[in-house]
């Protein structure tokens, strides 16, 4: 089961994709695919609905796929969560998760065009597994309890603008929170029908050159460890995003390598969660 949403900025509608292709409208179910979706057993919901056999199919050939969750309240990210971007960064292994937030006005659609900011010199890619919150969150027992509270994933380019990021200041927000700078999707899958969140491979490719290929299984930290430590610290509410991390690959870690220019297009996938595609244009 894959959950979509389809339609123009700002008035996407919500629909599911079952196993054989067929789409189907939930408008009759939920206004979107948001937080008080998920907190109200949404996808559970939409899962017997399908089994009924109730939902009316759409057609959605020729439409723009947006963002699988409207208004995330917040997107928490995780810095340098493998081993091998750590170190191709001169970073040192972190001992405890690296946290920063961006701007959740970033998220955009997996195939919309995402902007080069006005003034940057080095703006990267970064394909990374993210993590949909399901239920409120707040100081998580143990990772089981923090497994409970996953809603599903989906995939991110958490796209970075690194002499913003590195130099303009001691935090990383500004080179990570500008405009477009978070494409999401194409679909949300549940975490029921995910088997191993630490077992999918991961891609990226520059203008059909292969940059990034690697799995989640190599990250330092896993996905419910994650959930569970930031627990400890913020609240977690339905809709939030976590982006947990980016493998080796990043132009930032390849000498010689150039950064994103306007033309590039950048392709990315996660093994059970499709594909993204974006063409860079300047702001």
């Amino acid at each position: 089961m894959q959950l979509l949403r389809f339609g123009p900025v700002g008035d996407e509608r919500p629909a599911v994709r079952a196993a054989d292709g067929s789409t189907y409208n939930l408008r009759g179910l939920t206004p979107d695919i948001d937080g008080a979706f998920l907190a109200g057993g949404g996808i559970e919901t939409v899962r017997r609905a399908l089994d009924e056999g109730v939902l009316p199919e759409v057609d959605t050939t020729g439409l723009r796929i947006g963002a699988p969750v409207a208004r995330p309240g917040k997107v928490v990210c995780i810095g340098l969560n493998y081993r091998d971007h750590a170190e191709e960064t001169g970073a040192a292994i972190p001992t405890r998760p690296v946290v920063f937030m961006k701007d959740p006005a970033t998220v955009v659609g997996p195939y919309d065009q995402v902007l080069i900011p006005r003034n940057s010199t080095r703006t990267d890619w970064e394909v990374e597994l993210a993590v949909v919150i399901g239920r409120r969150a707040r100081y998580l027992a143990d990772e089981t309890e923090a497994a409970g509270v996953i809603a599903g994933y989906t995939i991110s380019n958490d796209v970075s603008e690194r002499e913003f990021q590195l130099d303009f200041s001691s935090q990383w927000d500004l080179g990570k929170s500008c405009e477009t700078f978070n494409p999401l999707g194409p679909w949300l899958a549940p975490a029921e029908d995910v088997t191993d969140p630490q077992a999918l491979a991961m891609r990226l490719s520059v203008n059909g050159e292969l940059r990034q290929s690697s799995s989640t299984k190599n990250m330092i930290f896993g996905v419910t460890h994650l959930v569970r430590y930031l627990s400890q610290y913020m609240v977690l509410n339905p809709g939030d995003v976590i982006n947990t991390g980016t493998p080796a690959g990043v132009a930032l870690g390849l000498p010689g390598t150039p950064y994103l220019r306007p033309g590039d297009t950048v392709e990315l996938s996660v093994d059970g969660l499709g594909r993204q595609r974006q063409t860079f244009a300047q702001a």
